[in-house]
C-alpha cells in the first residue's frame, strides 16, 4: 500500500512527514491556489517538508507549453517530480513526449478506454476521482475494478483519488487499488477506532510495563 496526502498545505504536510506511513504529496492547480503561494514557492516548501513523490499538474493549453512547464517545475522538484497530466487528446499527446524524461500520471480518468491509452502513452500512473465517478457515472462504483483489471501487467499503476471517507478507501483496496491519495482528515480517520482507545486504556489501567 501507498498512501499519498492530497494537500499542499505545509501544516498538513508536517503533520504526515511526522506520522512516516504517508510517502508522498499530489497537488493540483486549485490546491495550489488555496496554499496562498506562488506555485513555486509552495513546490519548494513542500519538497523541504515531506519525503517521496511530488505530484505537479501541468496547466498549459499546448504541447509545447506543457514541455516547458515540466521543464521548469523539475528545475524546482528534480527527482522528487511526477507530472500530474489531463486525461484529455492534449493530455495524451503530452504524456507522449513527457513520459520518455519525466514520471508521468494521467489524471481525471472517467473510463478504462482512457487508462489504456494513458498506458500506451507511457503514464506510470492512472489518477481517477473514486467519489466522483459514484456520483456522476452510472457504472461509477465498478471503475475502480475496470481499471485495476485492464491495465494489469501494462506498468501503469492506479491512483485512487476524491477519496471522501475510509470507507471508500476500503472500497479502492477491495477493488485492487494499491495507491490512494486524499486529505489529512480522511487519512486521520484510517489510524483510529474506538475499541482500539478502549484496549489501550484497560492496558493503561491494568498493566505494566518498563519505566522510562
Amino acid at each position: 500500500m501507498l498512501f499519498l496526502l492530497d494537500s499542499a498545505n505545509l501544516d498538513d504536510a508536517r503533520t504526515c512527514a511526522r506520522w512516516g506511513w504517508v510517502k508522498g504529496i499530489t497537488t493540483n492547480p486549485n490546491i495550489l491556489a488555496k496554499a496562498g503561494k506562488s506555485a513555486e514557492k509552495t513546490l519548494a516548501k513542500l519538497k523541504k517538508t515531506i519525503d517521496g513523490p511530488i505530484f505537479y499538474q501541468l496547466t498549459g493549453d499546448s504541447k509545447e507549453s506543457m514541455v516547458q512547464e515540466a521543464k521548469t517545475v523539475y528545475e524546482i522538484l528534480r527527482k522528487r517530480l511526477v507530472l500530474k497530466i489531463p486525461a484529455t487528446p492534449l493530455g495524451f499527446e503530452a504524456c507522449a513526449v513527457l513520459s520518455e524524461k519525466y514520471p508521468c500520471a494521467i489524471t481525471s480518468i472517467f473510463s478504462a478506454a482512457q487508462a489504456l491509452v494513458a498506458s500506451a502513452a507511457g503514464a506510470k500512473y492512472a489518477l481517477y476521482y473514486h467519489n466522483r465517478a459514484k456520483r456522476l457515472l452510472d457504472d461509477g462504483n465498478v471503475l475502480s475494478t475496470a481499471l485495476v483489471r485492464v491495465l494489469k501487467g501494462t506498468g501503469t499503476a492506479v491512483i485512487a483519488a476524491s477519496l471522501k471517507s475510509a470507507d471508500e478507501i476500503i472500497e479502492a483496496r477491495e477493488a485492487g487499488v494499491k495507491i490512494m491519495t486524499t486529505t489529512l482528515e480522511v487519512l486521520t480517520q484510517l489510524t483510529s477506532h474506538d475499541l482500539s482507545n478502549q484496549a489501550v486504556a484497560d492496558f493503561d489501567v491494568n498493566g505494566i510495563g518498563i519505566q522510562i
